[in-house]
């Protein structure tokens, strides 16, 4: 496509793209049962239902199982899925059991990051498709064995990076990848949540009833059980999670990267800490900057809870900034900044043609477009179907993966990807895998 009409039709065609009526969601068809996708939640207090409110809303697929360490969590799903549906899901706290009913062809895994890695290559090697959300793993040796067992068993894995369905998102990727932008300096990511007040420091206690907290622990070190731990919150401590460099982090750094056709960095630097609430309960940091270096440009990524004031005015997402403008898009929608010539006799003259910003509308959600993608790639049997594949799902992981590891060491990191490794920096290499305890073993394939 000639620039010109590139870029006069953009948002026209992103608008065409958007409010196109949705196959499965509006049309309504008679399915035999044996037709259906059967599916199976781990993990559903959070994500992994939300997740699962998302099939529900496709007519060929169903829900027949539900696995949370917590019976709690489960009662309360079942009552909200009576709501949705008549038949009545089996029941598990242990994944393991779940994964031996062979009637079930799919999997969500809505669990906390430090259990991804080994209830998803447990769930293909069972035969079973998964849904794992993101970030894949806690750790870059954990993203990579989930890669190897995909790839060894076929199965349709998607990770829950749902950005990536989303019509505006790939409309602003067009447009990096135009080149209409001009030569692409540096990306900026972020995160600025200013709902995440501080964590109150709690005294550790009994594990509520009903909660199988050996369980929840799994591979993590041993610890009394502690609320501020527990769901939600677990984002936050070391042990099972990332902070917000790998629960925001891998949704901007994916469209980052995915744009950019990058896979590994150069080097990786990061500062930052507890900066904000130096005595609140979290162990990530509240505030942290993180330069990763790649062949062509740089990208910074930088979050701040507590408040919401983030770059161009928008609490998250992405800026791409070229020598002739700078596109920056989020979850809202995308808008492109022109760069004028400063001087000359072109003083003023702008250095690229207008780009028409768009702004999603409310009703369309992305999450939707993403299970509903996952679904039809089961049906074909069709990884290549996929709108973020694991392997692709993966690059994010681990580059969020190596922000922390170097802010970690506070040290600038190289990586070697000959090696697999960081170059001449052993604290950096012993965080690349993870050490999983209480008797259970770093899946083998």
């Amino acid at each position: 496509m000639k620039r010109r009409n590139f870029i006069k039709g953009a948002g026209a065609a992103l608008t065409g793209s958007l409010l196109m009526p949705n196959p499965l969601f509006s049309t309504a068809r008679s399915i035999a049962a044996n037709d259906k996708i059967t599916f199976g939640v781990i993990g559903c207090n959070g994500m992994g239902w939300a997740n699962t409110s998302s099939l529900l809303k496709m007519s060929d697929v169903d829900l027949v199982a539900i696995c949370d360490v917590d019976q709690n969590v489960i009662q309360r799903r079942l009552a909200d899925y009576e709501k949705l549906r008549t038949n009545k899901p089996k029941t598990y706290i242990d994944y393991r059991e779940l994964l031996k009913d062979k009637s079930i062809d799919a999997v969500v895994i809505g669990t906390p990051d430090h259990w991804h890695c080994k209830i998803m290559i447990d769930a293909v090697q069972a035969g079973k498709h998964v849904y794992v959300e993101k970030p894949i793993a806690n750790s870059i040796a954990e993203c990579n064995l989930m890669v190897s067992a995909q790839e060894k068993t076929g199965k349709v894995v998607q990770a829950g990076q749902w950005q990536r369905s989303g019509p505006h998102y790939r409309r602003a990727i067009e447009i990096v990848q135009s080149g209409v932008l001009g030569k692409i300096r540096l990306v900026k990511v972020w995160a600025y949540q200013g709902w995440m007040k501080p964590v109150p420091v709690v005294p550790d206690g009994a594990a509520p009833a009903g909660v199988d907290y050996d369980l929840w622990l799994g591979p993590a070190p041993k610890r009394p059980f502690n609320a501020n731990r527990f769901h939600f919150n677990f984002r936050w401590f070391w042990d099972y999670a990332g902070g917000l460099m790998t629960d925001w982090g891998v949704h901007e750094i994916d469209i980052a990267l995915y744009a950019m056709q990058v896979n590994a960095p150069i080097s990786v630097m990061a500062t930052g800490g507890k900066l904000a609430y130096p005595d609140d309960a979290s162990e990530t940091p509240d505030t942290l900057q993180t330069i990763f270096q790649y062949e062509n440009f740089n990208m910074l990524w930088e979050h701040a809870t507590g408040i919401d004031g983030g770059p161009y005015n928008r609490t998250e997402g992405i800026a791409f900034i070229g020598n002739n403008g700078t596109l920056v898009v989020n979850r809202q929608g995308y808008e492109v900044i022109v760069e004028k010539e400063s001087r000359g006799d072109n003083k003023g003259k702008t250095k690229m043609e207008t780009i028409e910003g768009f702004v999603k509308p409310n009703e369309l959600s992305y999450l939707d477009l993403h299970t509903q993608n996952f679904i039809e790639a089961v049906k074909k049997n069709s990884q290549a179907h996929l709108n973020t594949p694991i392997k692709s799902g993966s690059i994010a992981a681990i580059n969020a993966q190596m922000g922390n590891i170097a802010y970690k060491t506070g040290t600038k990191v190289f990586w070697d990807s000959k090696q697999n490794a960081f170059a001449k920096n052993d604290a950096a290499n012993k965080l690349i895998s993870p050490n999983y305890q209480n008797g259970w073993k770093v899946p083998t394939l």
